[in-house]
C-alpha cells in the first residue's frame, strides 16, 4: 500500500526519512489521509495508531512494528494503523525519547547522580552495558508508552471520526451531482421511460 512502483536507492530512502522531499507538513497530511481511508471504525484506527506511537517510546528498536501489531491485536486495533503509528519514533524524535526514557527510568530506580554515560554513546556500549542503559530506558519507557497511548488515542479518534464523516458527505454530494447531470443530459429519455412505465399494462 505504501510502496513505490520503482523503489528508491538506499541513499534516497535515507534522505527521505531524514528530510522528506515534499516537506514534513505534506508528509503528515498524507499520513492523515491514509489513516482516514483505512477500513474500520474510528476506535480501531485510533487504537492501532496509538499502539504504534506507544511502542515508539520503548527501547526495543527493530521490533517496534511487530510489537505495535501484537498490541493492536490484543485491543482489536487496526494493524495497518499500528504500523503507521510507529512513525512517531523517527531519527528526529528518538534522541529526545531516549533521553527522557533513560532519565525517567533512572529516577524511578533511584539511580540519579550515579553511573554517568560516556561522552560518545554507541550501540556497542549499549550492547556491552545493557543493565546500565537498556534497563533504565525500559523502566522509564513503559509508563511513558502507556501515557503516550492515551495522548495519541483521544485526538486521533476524533480526527478519524470527523474525516470519515466529511468523506461520506463528499461521496453523497458527488453521487447527487452525477444524478443531476444525468437527468439534465437526457431529460427526453427519462420522460419516455417514465411514460412507458405508466402505460405498461402490467
Amino acid at each position: 500500500m505504501f510502496k513505490r512502483r520503482i523503489p528508491l536507492p538506499f541513499h534516497r530512502q535515507l534522505k527521505e526519512v531524514l528530510w522528506p522531499t515534499t516537506g514534513f507538513r505534506r508528509s503528515m497530511r498524507y499520513v492523515a489521509h491514509r489513516l482516514g481511508r483505512l477500513p474500520g471504525t474510528p476506535y480501531r484506527i485510533a487504537a492501532g495508531f496509538a499502539c504504534g506511537a506507544a511502542v515508539s517510546f520503548t527501547p526495543f528498536i527493530g521490533f517496534h512494528i511487530l510489537l505495535a501489531m501484537l498490541l493492536a491485536l490484543l485491543i482489536r486495533g487496526n494493524l495497518i494503523a499500528s504500523g503507521i503509528g510507529t512513525v512517531v519514533g523517527n531519527p528526529w524524535t528518538f534522541p529526545l525519547i531516549w533521553l527522557w526514557a533513560y532519565t525517567f527510568g533512572r529516577w524511578l530506580l533511584g539511580l540519579e547522580g550515579s553511573g554517568d554515560l560516556p561522552d560518545q554513546l554507541t550501540f556497542i556500549y549499549i550492547r556491552d552495558h545493557p543493565m546500565q542503559v537498556l534497563w533504565p530506558m525500559t523502566v522509564g519507557g513503559m509508563p511513558t508508552a502507556i501515557m503516550a497511548w492515551v495522548v495519541f488515542f483521544l485526538p486521533m479518534r476524533r480526527l478519524v471520526e470527523e474525516y470519515q464523516r466529511a468523506r461520506r458527505w463528499r461521496i453523497r454530494r458527488m453521487v447527487l451531482r452525477r444524478r443531476q447531470r444525468a437527468k439534465a443530459a437526457h431529460p427526453a429519455e427519462l420522460s419516455t421511460e417514465q411514460f412507458r412505465g405508466k402505460e405498461d399494462p402490467q
